[in-house]
């Protein structure tokens, strides 16, 4: 079994994923959105629980990121952090919660880091949230960002297609990345661009990159636990990895169960089934 430099810390911090990018070992991060799925890849030994604003898709049905809310993302992480003992648990700042002004995301970062307990957040965007990470992190909010393809701006870009593959937005995600660790990110996430865009902006900074569909040579790898567990079958990326077929099997055990129902087909009371 693989053994990780994790496996000899307490706690995972943000000081620690910096040791790993300097030891060369990957960081693993999953999404979770509830106490069970949280417990059970912290037991596993994932080194950062990010609770998505994906929440809006896989949770609720809806078809963008959109429409999430302050509320329900603090109501997720605190249910997450309930079964989170070891990793590093990671909040995503919902759409239009820090966009408006400094002060409004400054009242809303601190609430949702005062009333989860998580122990850092996320921010999508380039050069032009940059002072607001100056900020967080000045006062105590550690902060990672995120770039290339960014959900939360589907309206602007209008499809999920990778992005930087044109040279000038290219040098633009390199320029962001730079601006942001100056800023003070303690790591980047670097979703859908190209693998050499992706080793590009990883080997130009100190701070930690995690890709998701960005090539083998980010600092880590991150996926929606839905879709690495097989549960989301429209929507197929070709950089996930299905490490199950959840909804084959959830579908099979339903079945059963009704069967089971049907014909009355039931232990009685102090037997095993």
């Amino acid at each position: 079994m693989f053994k990780s430099y994790t496996q000899s810390v307490q706690n995972v911090t943000t000081k620690v994923l910096f040791a790993l990018k300097q030891k060369g070992e990957k960081i693993a991060m999953l999404t979770a959105y509830d106490y069970m799925t949280a417990r059970f890849c912290d037991e596993a030994g994932v080194e950062v629980i990010l609770v998505g604003d994906s929440l809006g898709n896989v949770i609720q049905g809806n078809e963008t990121t959109l429409p999430v809310t302050l509320n329900e993302m603090i109501y997720h992480v605190k249910i997450v952090r309930k079964g989170v003992k070891k990793a590093l648990v990671v909040a995503d700042m919902p759409f239009m919660t820090y966009q408006v002004s400094l002060t409004e995301a400054i009242q809303n970062c601190g609430r949702v880091m005062k009333e989860t307990g998580c122990d850092a957040l996320k921010m999508e965007g380039g050069q032009y949230i940059a002072e607001i990470v100056r900020k967080l992190v000045e006062i105590g909010i550690p902060v990672m960002g995120h770039l290339g393809l960014t959900p939360q701006s589907i309206n602007k870009f209008g499809s999920y297609k990778t992005r930087g593959i044109e040279k000038e937005e290219a040098e633009q995600i390199y320029q962001d990345a730079l601006v942001l660790e100056e800023a003070g990110c303690f790591s980047l996430v670097l979703e859908k661009i190209p693998a050499a865009l992706g080793k590009k902006v990883s080997e130009a900074l100190k701070i930690p990159t995690v890709g998701i569909g960005a090539g083998p040579d980010c600092d880590g790898q991150v996926l929606v636990m839905h879709d690495m567990l097989g549960m989301v079958e429209e929507f197929k990326p070709r950089f996930v990895r299905r490490y199950m077929n959840l909804a084959e099997d959830m579908r099979d055990a339903f079945q059963r169960y009704i069967k089971d129902v049907k014909t009355n087909n039931f232990p009685n009371e102090g037997e095993s089934y």
